[in-house]
């Protein structure tokens, strides 16, 4: 399944997930993810992805952005990622995932966020 297969699945992969949207019902927020050269704008009110727009885009509104080749978003979406692909810290600190702009609603609700972006895993572990 290519980036973009995952990405708009999203919406109906967190929105499925009760706790998930419990943990982040405080965000009303939109997020750019850069996977390479692809760019998806999130669109979260009060933990639901109301809809993932695909880009190219032209000057986009975002508060936050996480991007990373393809490549690197790829090791982190495998079923059990190895060490260090398993954490956007991680892959943050090595330099291979750059997470920029407005950092307050990032760190408010980073376990959601984290969860939300690892969700595309479930996809490919059924695979």
């Amino acid at each position: 399944m290519n980036s973009t297969e995952l990405m708009v699945r999203l919406p109906e992969l967190v929105n499925d997930d009760q706790s998930l949207i419990r943990r982040g019902r405080w965000l009303n927020d939109v997020f750019l993810v850069e996977v390479g050269a692809l760019s998806f704008l999130i669109h979260v009110e009060h933990g639901r992805i109301t809809s993932v727009e695909h880009g190219p885009f032209v000057m986009p509104s975002w508060s936050f952005a996480i991007r990373a080749d393809a490549a690197v978003w790829q090791r982190f979406w495998q079923p059990q990622p190895a060490p260090g692909d398993n954490d956007i810290f991680a892959l943050r600190k090595t330099g291979e995932m750059r997470i920029e702009g407005n950092l307050q609603p990032f760190m408010a609700n980073l376990i959601y966020i984290k969860q939300v972006l690892a969700v595309p895993r479930r996809l490919l572990d059924t695979q």
